[in-house]
């Protein structure tokens, strides 16, 4: 079977890692082509298809392009025979979805990224007050995952596994290894039994790897 399509990113992006867990769902095989940041995303092949130059991107294999992770998921997920499931089947359902879609984006994404770029990876210039203004968004995010998940939920919308779970737990593999440490775990029973159920997935493990859960979180360094 020829490929639905293609991503282009740098490797091992989380916001692609879920986009390949929802094709592998609905039996899509997607291509990633060898990708140099900074090279690939600045030729005028890749920006006359995506003229922001921004990753992840997605390419069909009948030339249709669109780009943001969000919209790359959602057009996989409805896509194939899981669509339903992904993304609901009823307009209470899909908006919740598109909730938490939006929370890892607007949240997750950057409260735990941020502080993970500026000290670990070094992408960004130390700054000292934006590092723990994240720390601290982290922090309310997570609880208000733990409160959301209250009374043992395995699901974050209905009874069954949604784009929304697939969206939220992508970016909490890292907050885990690097930010949500021993002491923070004390108060996420819920988020903890959540996450390892998770890891426990096949599809997860594929992409993920092993969960890592760090017993102290790193700290700002100048």
């Amino acid at each position: 079977m020829a490929p639905f399509g293609k991503i282009y990113s740098y490797p091992s992006n989380p916001r692609v890692n879920r986009a390949l867990i929802i094709a592998d769902m609905n039996g899509l095989e997607i291509d990633i082509p060898a990708f140099t940041m900074r090279e690939t995303n600045r030729t005028p092949e890749f920006l006359s298809k995506f003229a922001l130059g921004k990753v992840p991107a997605f390419e069909s294999a009948d030339g249709f392009c669109v780009t943001e992770s969000i919209a790359i998921a959602t057009y996989i997920a409805k896509s194939g025979p899981k669509a339903d499931q992904l993304l609901g089947s009823d307009v209470k359902t899909q908006a919740l979805i598109t909730q938490w879609a939006c929370f890892s984006e607007g949240e997750l994404f950057n409260n735990a990224f941020v502080p993970i770029a500026m000290t670990v990876m070094k992408l960004y210039t130390p700054d000292e007050r934006r590092f723990n203004d994240h720390i601290a968004g982290l922090e309310r995010d997570v609880k208000y995952l733990e409160a959301s998940l209250q009374g043992g939920k395995k699901f974050l919308v209905g009874d069954r596994l949604t784009m929304a779970d697939l969206m939220v737990t992508s970016l909490l593999y890292h907050s885990f290894k690097y930010l949500v440490d021993a002491e923070m775990r004390k108060e996420l029973p819920n988020l903890i039994a959540y996450m390892e159920a998770f890891a426990a997935i096949p599809e997860h493990k594929k992409y993920y790897g092993e969960l890592e859960m760090c017993e102290t979180k790193i700290t700002f360094q100048s």
